[in-house]
């Protein structure tokens, strides 16, 4: 090979060395981005939703198909009020039947899915301004496993509660969840559970809702629309509230799941429909813009 030749030889060579390296860097970049996992509100309804499959629950099934698996899932109950709040530590979470008057079937069912201490210490370290501790008795409540049954039907990922303080005050709940936002780039489904329109007294026999129940979810629907969300955490403000929110543990999930929004999400609505008169089924995907499909 003559001398121009091996220069020349050498200089693609070079150059094509230089694109791998490249492209090996660019790779290497995109595997270790973090995601930010989304938010979901869900209005969970009747436990017969754990063992039933119906128009809530394909739903529920179809979004989990469409977000990024999550390293972990943390929910917040509705069904889990202390006095401050806590998370669950253990490494297996028993499931809690904590209801009556339905079928055993729904009593036999179990999801089995481990804890996971290490994210709820992380909760706890993440948490500046209050004081978070560790529970080693509670489990997952029927808040949470009835919707995970549909989602993550295996229970192969690690899931892990925290409670409502029932001392705290709405704007404080709302600053906790703000503390969280890093649980979403770690790799944190947080989910949280309950129902904006929640009055079990007024329940009645059919699909018809009551007026006050569709005017209040338009109210939430229509606040939420202006990134302002004061309005919501100052509820008690807000017309028909006595009736949607006779008691605040099915609505204070919502407060959770909107401290973790930013400037950069979008929220979907889903599931936006009434049953029995007075209990709104309507959940909120909180999501990046890349997370939409």
């Amino acid at each position: 090979m003559n001398r121009r030749a091996f220069i020349n030889t050498s200089t693609l060579f070079g150059f094509t060395m230089l694109g791998l390296h490249q492209f090996a860097r660019a790779w290497d970049n995109e595997q270790t981005i973090e995601t930010v996992m989304p938010v979901l509100f869900i209005g969970h309804g009747s436990p017969m939703n754990a063992i039933e499959q119906n128009r809530f629950t394909d739903t529920w099934k179809n979004i989990a198909k469409e977000i990024s698996i999550p390293k972990a899932i943390m929910v917040v109950s509705a069904h889990w009020e202390t006095v401050g709040t806590k998370v669950t530590a253990m490494q297996h979470p028993r499931t809690i039947h904590d209801f009556g008057g339905f079928p055993k079937a729904l009593f036999d069912a179990q999801y089995p899915a481990a804890g996971t201490p290490e994210f709820a210490k992380q909760t706890q370290d993440l948490s500046t301004h209050w004081k978070i501790d560790e529970d080693h008795e509670w489990g997952l409540d029927h808040g949470t496993w009835s919707v995970l049954m549909s989602m993550y039907p295996n229970a192969d990922i690690p899931v892990f509660q925290m409670s409502l303080d029932v001392r705290k005050k709405p704007e404080e709940q709302f600053a906790l969840a703000q503390d969280l936002f890093e649980l979403r780039k770690r790799g944190v489904l947080i989910i949280g559970s309950g129902n904006v329109v929640h009055n079990l007294r007024m329940i009645k026999w059919d699909n018809s809702a009551f007026d006050w129940a569709e005017n209040f979810i338009h109210t939430v629907k229509t606040i939420v629309d202006t990134d302002n969300f004061s309005p919501l955490i100052q509820y008690t403000s807000l017309e028909n509230y006595k009736y949607a929110i006779p008691t605040p543990e099915h609505y204070l999930p919502l407060l959770y799941c909107l401290g973790l929004k930013t400037k950069t999400d979008s929220i979907r609505y889903f599931n936006d429909v009434t049953t029995n008169g007075s209990i709104s089924m309507l959940g909120l995907l909180i999501h990046q813009k890349k997370e939409a499909r």
